[in-house]
């Protein structure tokens, strides 16, 4: 049976919490065991990226089939060094077609590769968060998720 792959997108700062990292560790561990997840994909630059590569990392002692991609929205091309220090942390890493040149917008054709790529979308959204009119990532990544019709679960 082909196993599915799941992404976390949230925002840079979350409210970290007891009850946030045990209803994380939850949610992974049923998309492990119940909606058979076995790959991972992570971007960076938010706290929620790195608290659900903790977990996923944790979960690999008792789930050590499953996969951690980075995925890169800068540097398209990597030298043997930079690969080598992201394969500490992960087992493979990418860089989507679609980012490259897009500037600006590089996060957010990195997620919606990520999203395209994924079944199941893991998000810490929260439009209280939002620091002005204007969309944040997070935003524009869920609105693209939901208009996909990915399975969503908004921690």
């Amino acid at each position: 049976m082909k196993t599915k792959t799941c992404c976390f997108i949230g925002h840079r700062n979350i409210c970290e919490t007891d009850e946030l990292r045990a209803r994380l560790s939850d949610v992974i561990e049923k998309l492990i065991t119940f909606e058979n997840v076995g790959t991972f994909l992570f971007g960076s630059k938010s706290r929620f990226n790195d608290l659900c590569h903790e977990t996923v990392t944790a979960s690999k002692e008792k789930h050590p089939h499953i996969k951690r991609i980075y995925v890169r929205a800068e540097y398209p091309y990597i030298g043997d060094d930079y690969r080598a220090y992201l394969l500490k942390d992960y087992e493979d890493t990418v860089y989507p077609d679609g980012v490259f040149g897009a500037g600006r917008a590089a996060y957010v054709e990195r997620n919606r590769e990520m999203i395209r790529e994924s079944e199941i979308c893991v998000f810490y959204y929260n439009k209280e968060m939002l620091p002005d009119k204007r969309k944040s990532g997070t935003a524009i990544a869920f609105d693209y998720a939901e208009k996909l019709k990915k399975q969503i679960i908004n921690l």
